[in-house]
């Protein structure tokens, strides 16, 4: 899928919303400044938040428990060690609540394998080109309409 543009990006995000369930877990790969929290702020815009989006770089956890679906933005970036992410409590937070990872690579093998795993990447002229690893949980909701 082709991203002609940040909003795009940000109308894709606003779609997904539409499906998406608690117990949910999107993953955004990608290189730093391709559009992870461009999708993430589209998300959350769908679910009806009409703050400020920042990724969660400092906090790596952001809640937004107050939306149609829960939702947690997660940025793993800063995590080193695996045993960070334990005390983060995302099983529990997807008991009641969404997640959309940020640099989900941290996880290693502990990520969830019925995650939508969205890969993003700079294509020609500036676009972002969108690949997805829809598991069957999905299938029915991907791609967003």
């Amino acid at each position: 899928m082709l991203l002609e543009s940040p909003e795009a990006t940000e109308r894709l995000g606003a779609a997904l919303a539409r499906s998406i369930r608690a117990g949910d877990v999107v993953a955004l790969f990608g290189d730093l400044g391709v559009g992870k929290t461009t999708l993430s702020r589209g998300l959350l815009r769908g679910l009806g938040f009409e703050g400020d989006v920042a990724s969660p770089t400092f906090p790596i956890v952001q809640p937004y428990e107050e939306l149609k679906v829960p939702l947690w933005h997660v940025d793993l970036y800063r995590i080193e060690d695996p045993a960070e992410i334990e005390e983060l409590a995302l099983d529990e937070a997807r008991q009641h609540a969404a997640l959309v990872i940020e640099w989900p690579e941290r996880l290693g093998q502990a990520l969830w394998p019925g995650s939508l795993e969205l890969h993003l990447a700079v294509a020609d002229g500036g676009a972002r080109s969108l690949t997805a690893r829809v598991p069957p949980a999905w299938g029915e909701r991907w791609p967003p309409r």
